[in-house]
């Protein structure tokens, strides 16, 4: 994975040595990047770009010369990266870190009043409460989000949300309430493009990603038959460049149709996406890739035994490289 453009030394200052529009939208594409980045590799993978990024604005807030609308736009822009390393490190699966940025996210958020980056910190360490088995921490925190997307009026985040309330929700046992919030969320969809414009962290939310999030709730119901369609059809509807959760709905559905008793179609899934993964450097991959293996491993049949046996395997080369 070469350099981005965007992630190189920036153009050197005009001739009064102050940083201008110029520099804050080079240093912005460099976090366009960085989305770029994670959508195709990983958290994992883009984790110390990300830090390196955030080092270099920071530098700049603290060394540079500028005017006060271009030092706001600055420190807003080291906000969203903190975030961000939040996030990359949460898809690493080193969760203290992770907490650890989203908070001084949330501090910068706060000092500058920006309501967009409370949303994205809360409502990704939300996903992080729910996924770690703290439910109601997740609902809490997607409350916190929702209050402040609802006073944005924007339908995207307040999707994004609700689909954070579904999974805590569920992870409670509220199905009722929980199928409630997803048929929010899908509603919501109906409304983009009204309201506040979603920053640019949301775009990877749409119809594929409810969809999957209805998976996930039929799982978490123990109603895995009901499952496998909304996997397959998230699979099928999202885009080649997001190779990350590619990966996570390919293990995601060969789980699931081992749980609903589809051995060799399951078996057959979870070793294709061996294929997928050379570049994908995500915690969160090899966890899915684990609990699948851990699902065929009791079964006797022999796509599953010799699924457990290539999927041992790549396991073991990846800890070892």
């Amino acid at each position: 994975m070469g350099l981005p453009a965007h992630l190189r030394p920036l153009t050197p200052p005009g001739k009064s040595g102050s940083v201008g529009t110029t520099h804050l939208l080079e240093l912005r594409a460099g976090l366009h990047s960085l989305f770029q980045l994670d959508d195709a590799y990983g958290g994992a993978a883009v984790r110390s770009l990300a830090i390196r990024h955030l080092r270099r604005v920071r530098r700049v807030i603290e060394t540079s010369k500028y005017p006060d609308t271009i030092g706001r736009q600055l420190k807003i822009l080291s906000g969203e990266i903190t975030g961000w390393c939040g996030w990359l490190h949460y898809d690493a699966t080193d969760q203290d870190t992770a907490l650890r940025y989203w908070r001084e996210a949330l501090t910068t958020a706060a000092t500058l009043g920006d309501t967009n980056l409370e949303i994205q910190v809360f409502s990704q360490m939300s996903l992080q409460a729910s996924c770690e088995g703290r439910a109601r921490d997740g609902l809490d925190l997607a409350h916190a989000a929702q209050e402040r997307a609802t006073r944005l009026s924007s339908p995207v985040l307040q999707s994004i949300i609700a689909c954070r309330e579904t999974r805590a929700l569920s992870g409670m046992a509220d199905g009722k309430t929980a199928g409630r919030r997803l048929a929010d969320a899908m509603r919501l969809l109906d409304h983009k493009g009204r309201g506040y414009p979603s920053s640019e962290w949301a775009a990877f939310h749409g119809p594929t990603e409810v969809e999957y999030c209805q998976g996930l709730l039929y799982n978490e119901l123990g109603n895995h038959q009901a499952a496998v369609p909304f996997f397959r059809a998230a699979l099928a509807h999202q885009r080649s460049s997001y190779g990350r959760n590619r990966a996570l709905y390919r293990l995601m559905l060969a789980s699931t149709l081992v749980k609903a008793g589809e051995i060799e179609e399951g078996a057959t899934y979870a070793v294709q996406t061996l294929e997928h993964l050379d570049e994908v450097e995500s915690g969160r991959v090899m966890r899915r890739l684990a609990e699948v293996t851990e699902a065929l491993r009791p079964v006797d049949a022999v796509s599953a035994r010799d699924a457990v046996e290539r999927l041992d395997e790549y396991a073991r080369l990846k800890s070892a490289a």
